[in-house]
C-alpha cells in the first residue's frame, strides 16, 4: 500500500490509499442504526496534525451518539469539534461543528458540517468524505477528506482506546 506524507500548517502526518467515498446523485443511504456503531463508544487518543488528538464518544441515547474532539499542539488546544451521529429515517448522519481553542466557532451559528452514510460494513461506516473503521476493540482509524474538490486530500487519524 502506497503511503503519502502530507504537511499542513499544524504539522505532518501520514495518509494511506484513499478510504473515503462520495455520495452519488440519487443514491440511497443504507439501512443502519446506532446499535451498529456501539463499538465506537469510549475515549480514544492518537497523534496527528503535529500533536495529540483525542475523541470521546458517548453511548447512544435518544437518537444520537455525541462526541467531542480536540487537537493539542505544544501544550495548547489548536481546535475542538463537537458533534454527533444521528439516527434518522432508518440510516445514520454525522454532523459536527469546529471551534478554535478559545471556543470561537468556525461555522456560522446555524451551519453544521454534514456527512450522510454512503455505505455500511460490519466494522466500517462510510459517510460521505468521512470513514470510521474499527481495527479491533482497542483501535480505530478515521479517514477524512478535506479541502476543495480539486485540491481535496484525505487525512488519516489512528486512535487507541484509553482508560481516560
Amino acid at each position: 500500500m502506497r503511503t503519502i506524507i502530507f504537511c499542513i500548517l499544524l504539522g505532518c502526518f501520514t495518509a494511506n490509499a484513499q478510504k473515503t467515498v462520495q455520495y452519488e446523485t440519487g443514491q440511497e443511504s443504507p439501512k443502519a442504526n446506532l446499535e451498529d456503531m456501539a463499538w465506537l463508544t469510549g475515549h480514544w487518543k492518537g497523534e496527528a496534525l503535529g500533536g495529540m488528538v483525542e475523541e470521546i464518544w458517548s453511548p447512544a441515547s435518544g437518537d444520537s451518539m455525541m462526541f467531542v474532539f480536540r487537537l493539542v499542539n505544544d501544550g495548547k488546544v489548536s481546535f475542538y469539534e463537537i458533534g454527533h451521529i444521528l439516527e434518522k429515517e432508518g440510516t445514520l448522519f454525522l454532523q459536527l461543528k469546529h471551534f478554535n481553542g478559545d471556543l470561537h466557532g468556525w461555522e456560522t451559528k446555524e451551519e453544521t458540517v454534514d456527512f450522510r452514510l454512503v455505505r455500511w460494513e460490519e466494522n466500517v461506516a462510510y459517510f460521505e468524505g468521512f470513514t470510521i473503521e474499527r481495527i479491533d476493540p482497542d483501535h480505530i482509524t478515521m479517514h477524512v477528506l478535506v479541502g476543495k474538490q480539486e485540491e481535496a486530500r484525505e487525512l488519516t487519524f489512528a486512535y487507541s482506546r484509553t482508560a481516560g
